[in-house]
Order: C-alpha cells, then sequence, then structure tokens
C-alpha cells in the first residue's frame, strides 16, 4: 500500500459514497469480534487500522473501548478522518508503518480492511514480515480483502481507483503463517449486486 494519488482525488466522494451505515452486517460482526479479541488478549498496545481511509472503523474501534491510530498514505483521505472525528489520530503511514509514531508503546494489533488489496504480492511478505516484528507473541491481526475462487490465486482485478489484488483465502492464510500469524477463522461471503467477488476475513494471532 504505497500513496495512491487515485484516493486523494476521490477522498470527498468516497466519504459521501460509503459512509459507516454502508458496512454489511457480517462486517460489523467481524470489527466487534476483532475488538473483543483484542481487549481479551494478552497484549498490550496501541491497535492500528493500516489504510484506514477515512476513519469509519478507526472510530468504531475507539467507540469500542480500544486505543487506535488510523495510518493511511492518502493525504486527503486522511483530512476527510480528521474532518469527521476530530478526536482522533490519523497519521501518513503505508502498510510497512515505516513512519507511525507509537511514542515507546508497542503495537497490540492490526486490523487491515481492503489495504493489503494494494500491496503487490511480491511485497507481502516483507509488509507481514515487519508486522511480525512490530508485534509480540498473542498479538490479534485482521485482514479483509476480495477473494478468490480458484485454489492458491493471487489474481490482479480493474480496482476502480488503484492497482489491486484479491487473494485465495487459503493463499492469505499461508502468507500470514509464514510470517508467525496462526488463523483464528475467518469468513467467506459471496458476490451480491454490491460486491462483484468473494470477500474474504481473516483473523489470526502472533504466535
Amino acid at each position: 500500500m504505497v500513496h495512491q494519488p487515485g484516493y486523494d482525488a476521490v477522498a470527498d466522494l468516497y466519504a459521501d459514497t460509503f459512509p459507516p451505515t454502508c458496512m454489511t452486517p457480517l462486517e460489523r460482526a467481524v470489527v466487534a469480534a476483532f475488538a473483543e479479541s483484542v481487549r481479551e488478549g494478552p497484549v498490550d498496545g496501541i491497535v492500528v487500522d493500516v489504510g484506514c481511509g477515512v476513519g469509519h472503523v478507526t472510530a468504531e474501534l475507539s467507540n469500542r473501548g480500544l486505543d487506535v491510530v488510523g495510518v493511511d498514505p492518502s493525504r486527503e483521505m486522511r483530512r476527510v478522518a480528521r474532518n469527521l472525528y476530530p478526536a482522533l489520530r490519523f497519521e501518513q503511514d503505508d502498510a510497512r508503518l515505516a513512519a507511525t509514531d507509537l511514542a515507546g508503546r508497542g503495537v497490540g494489533a492490526i486490523i487491515a480492511r481492503y489495504s493489503l488489496i494494494h500491496v503487490p504480492p511480491s511485497d507481502i511478505p516483507d509488509v507481514l514480515a515487519e508486522w511480525a516484528s512490530r508485534t509480540g507473541s498473542g498479538a490479534v491481526l485482521a485482514v479483509a480483502a476480495q477473494s478468490s475462487d480458484a485454489a492458491g490465486e493471487v489474481a490482479e482485478f480493474d480496482h476502480a481507483v488503484a492497482p489491486a489484488w484479491r487473494w485465495h483465502p487459503d493463499r492469505l492464510a499461508e502468507a500470514l503463517a509464514t510470517a508467525g500469524f496462526d488463523e483464528m477463522w475467518r469468513t467467506v461471503s459471496r458476490p451480491d449486486p454490491s460486491h462483484r467477488f468473494p470477500e474474504v476475513h481473516l483473523v489470526a494471532r502472533r504466535r
């Protein structure tokens, strides 16, 4: 997830098109279950919302009692997020989290909803290895992505804003396991009039 100028151009439209109420019941349930796992887990630290966009999930996690920072490479998406949620913290960073200032605290959990899709597959191992290096044993990770039914597939698709790839759920779980994150559970939803592809939510724990 490098800086995508396309997101700067559509930030206000994105906020209008995808308000918090557009999340499906499944998506809301996954965010709630992730938050509960973080609260009950053994790891203390900041929750990082990677590719936070206009901040809706960052705000939801904060409302659920988590200490959370949203990071996004798009200046305009962060501007919208700060306008919508001025009490919350949003920083410029990409998926590697190299620039995020945690003020000496560790990363207690990471959530990446539809943001890793913009990381070229060849870079995913390095990104996940960096996440593993920033988190302690027991830290919770949640990833959501457009998916595929073809076993082992990682396929580029025609995303409206930026280059993007969709992952077969097993292939995504394998990449996470290689980096040190063991799958706890996953959901896979089917395409519908609002979603062209299957979508996977995968929650894992740092071993």
